[in-house]
This record gives C-alpha cells, sequence and structure tokens, in this order.
C-alpha cells in the first residue's frame, strides 16, 4: 500500500491495533512512510464499512437532544492552562461564514451562530439531523463534498479532530481549496503521533482510535498534503487539552481485550462505588492540584504535545486539475 500523502511505496508496518473504545472486530496495521513520515492504517475502508462503523459502534446515538449545549467563549489564564483553545473552531473571529466538517452533535454550531457568523455544518453520524431540526442549523448529512458549495464562498473552514478520519487527505484539503475564498483559511486540529503520548504509552495511546482514525501526519506530510491542495502552511503547533491526559490515565485503567468495549469510552457504570468509578474520579481530581495541566502545557510547549492546531491559508485561486 503506497503512501497516501507523497505516494512513496513499501511503508513500514508498525503497530498492530485493535478498536480498544467500542469494540469493532479486527485487528489493524499502522504504516509508516519511509519518505515524508505520515502514518497511516492499511486496509480499504469503503463507505459501506465505515458506515457500519460510526452507525453501529460510536456511541452518538446515545447522546440526549436535551442536553445539546453549544459551546461557549473563554478567555484568559485559566482557558490557557486547561488548553481550551485546542478546538479549531475556537480560533474563528466573529461575524465570518464558515463551514464546519465534522460537526458533531453541532455544538460549535450553536457557538458560531451566537458569535454573529453564517454557519454550515457537515457530518456523517445521523443524530446531527435532530439538533439541526430543532435549532435551524444549516447541515448536510453526510460526507463533506464541495460541489455543494460555491467556489470561494467561505473565509474560514474548520475541521476538529476529524482530518485523522479521511480516507484521503489530500483530495480533502483540495474540496477544502475550492469553497475558501482567496486569503481565507483552514483550522485543522489533529492528534500528533510524533508527540509524547505515543512514545510513552504505546499501542495504549489512546489517539491511535484505531480503526476510526486512518490518517496521522507529520509536519512533512501535512506540508505535502496542503502544496498538493494549493494551500500554504501559515501555521503548525501543539494545543492539546488537559483532559486528554485524565482520559489517557483512566484509559490505561480500563483498557479492554480485544472485540471487547471499554468501560469508560462506551459504558456508564450504574454505582458510583465501583472501584473503577472511583478511580476515574480520584483521576479527573488531579486537575484540582493542576498536574494534568501543568504537564500538557510544558509538553505543548516543546512541541512535543498530543494534539497538532495547523492554519492552511488559501494564497491562490484553486485550480480543479491541480498537479497530484
Amino acid at each position: 500500500m503506497n503512501c497516501p500523502i507523497c505516494d512513496h511505496q513499501t511503508p513500514s508496518p508498525t503497530l498492530r491495533l485493535y478498536d480498544d473504545r467500542y469494540g469493532y472486530p479486527g485487528r489493524f496495521q499502522l504504516l509508516k512512510c519511509r519518505n515524508c513520515g505520515h502514518v497511516f492504517l492499511d486496509g480499504d475502508f469503503s463507505p459501506e464499512l465505515l458506515g457500519n462503523l460510526y452507525s453501529n459502534y460510536y456511541p452518538r446515538s446515545a447522546l440526549n437532544l436535551e442536553d445539546f449545549q453549544p459551546h461557549q467563549e473563554t478567555h484568559g489564564f485559566k482557558a490557557w492552562l486547561n488548553g481550551a483553545r485546542s478546538g479549531a473552531f475556537r480560533w474563528v473571529p466573529r461575524n465570518v461564514r464558515v463551514l464546519d466538517i465534522g460537526c458533531g452533535f453541532g455544538e460549535s454550531l450553536g457557538y458560531h451562530q451566537a458569535r454573529g457568523c453564517d454557519v454550515y455544518g457537515v457530518e456523517a453520524d445521523m443524530n446531527i439531523r435532530r439538533v439541526a431540526d430543532k435549532f435551524g442549523f444549516k447541515v448536510h448529512v453526510g460526507l463533506f463534498d464541495p460541489k455543494l458549495y460555491a467556489p470561494n464562498s467561505f473565509d474560514y473552514v474548520t475541521m476538529s479532530q476529524v482530518i485523522e478520519h479521511v480516507t484521503d487527505p489530500v483530495e480533502t484539503l483540495r474540496g477544502i481549496a475550492q469553497v475558501l475564498r482567496l486569503g481565507g483559511a483552514a483550522i485543522l486540529s489533529t492528534p500528533n503521533a510524533n508527540g509524547w503520548g505515543a512514545k510513552i504509552f504505546g499501542s495504549r495511546w489512546i489517539n491511535w482510535h484505531t480503526p476510526y482514525h486512518l490518517q496521522f501526519f507529520s509536519i512533512r506530510s501535512l506540508e505535502l498534503a496542503a502544496e498538493k491542495a494549493g494551500l500554504i502552511v501559515e501555521r503548525i503547533e501543539t494545543v492539546t487539552s488537559s483532559s486528554w491526559l485524565c482520559y489517557q490515565w483512566i484509559h490505561l485503567l480500563s483498557y479492554p481485550g480485544e472485540g471487547a468495549p471499554s468501560s469508560f469510552w462506551s459504558v456508564k457504570p450504574r454505582s458510583l462505588w465501583q472501584p473503577k468509578v472511583l478511580m476515574n474520579k480520584i483521576i479527573m481530581a488531579t486537575q484540582l492540584i493542576l498536574l494534568p495541566q501543568l504537564i500538557t502545557r510544558f509538553v505543548d510547549f516543546i512541541g512535543r504535545g498530543d494534539s497538532y492546531l495547523i492554519v492552511l491559508k488559501k494564497v491562490v485561486e484553486h485550480e480543479e486539475n491541480a498537479q497530484v
């Protein structure tokens, strides 16, 4: 299988992983490109397979519409300490036209709408329709298709922890370049497989998230993908939510066997006195003494955090027939 970014042949096999969150059956091979350092999951991930994966295993269908709360603005030292600006949507200014690809349960759509933006969403999970119908959000249910939008029509396009889910990231970025206006920006966040978490926790790093995460960028593979799409990398750094480290510790304690769902990610235990529930509460309480925040801010500062924050700019008109 060739690298999906640079098309280099014979990538090196690395880890062999299984779904350690929701229990999807099977093992999957991670491959690493020897040329650009891109890491990707080996396999033929057809629309049918992905549809089954997200419809039958992802837990979003259990979310209660009555509990829906849009994201709120957050500022200051506390927001910085908690890594609140790790979400791509946080970097979008007020009163602009924005497309959020992979808008999840719609919390970011409510956030943008409250800030005067003309906001559109794309979400493959059918559960977004419940939210869109209730709150009047403009959402395309399905995969991102640039043909659904006028060329050069958005000031910003965002993908918060989404680009790693797509089968063809270069083609996705080309589509984004097509709908962005000249001077517009694509803002992405995505896991960093070259950071400290993947090195320390190995196959139990929470962000492998097999087989839902298909792509893991290096800085080099990101630059190549952007160039092929007609975009340039304006900014790349690691900005990570401090809560991720708490989730990582709980993930280690509740790590399931192959084919079994995780008690942390997919099941809410009934009793508050179960040992695992108590341990989870103790771990989350470490935030009160700022331990996960201080660790996360330090590794972000040295560029080894678990999540990239990327800004791509459109500086030339998109060419439909750009060379691969």
